[in-house]
C-alpha cells in the first residue's frame, strides 16, 4: 500500500511538470494561401519597396516604419482586411513620416493582398 501511495504521489508530482508544448495556431484568413504569402514577401522584400521603411526583417525603421512582426498594431487592429485597407489607402506615422497609397510604387489589388497577407502572417501563426 506504501509503494503505491508512493507512486501515486509520484505521478501526481510529475503532472505537475507536465508544460503543453502546442500553441494556439490561427487559421488562415478567408482568401488567403500560403502560395499568396509567398508572394507578398517577396514583394515587400523587392518591388513592394516596403522593406525601405520597415526593414528586410519587418521590425521597423525607426521614425519611419512600425515593427510588423508583433502584435502592437499602430493604425489597425492587425486583421487581414484592416491590412489591406490601410496598405490601399496609406498612412502618416506620429513621426509624420507618410506611407502612400499601396506604398508608393504601382501594386496590383492582388499584389497589395499578397503582401498584406504576408504582414498578416508575421504576428499570426497559420495551422496548415
Amino acid at each position: 500500500m506504501k509503494s503505491q501511495l508512493s507512486r501515486m504521489a509520484l505521478a501526481v508530482g510529475a503532472s505537475l511538470f507536465v508544460v503543453p508544448t502546442a500553441v494556439a495556431q490561427t487559421e488562415l484568413p478567408s482568401g488567403v494561401t500560403e502560395e499568396m504569402i509567398a508572394t507578398g514577401e517577396t514583394i515587400f522584400k523587392g518591388a513592394g519597396i516596403c522593406f525601405t521603411c520597415h526593414g528586410q526583417d519587418a521590425k521597423g525603421v525607426p521614425g519611419l516604419g512600425a515593427d510588423l512582426t508583433d502584435t502592437e498594431w499602430v493604425h489597425a487592429d492587425g486583421s487581414y482586411e484592416k491590412i489591406v485597407a490601410t496598405i490601399l489607402s496609406g498612412v502618416t506615422s506620429s513621426t509624420g513620416a507618410v506611407m502612400p497609397p499601396k506604398g508608393g510604387p504601382p501594386l496590383t489589388d492582388d499584389q497589395v493582398k499578397a503582401v498584406a497577407a504576408y504582414v498578416w502572417s508575421l504576428s499570426n501563426q497559420p495551422s496548415k
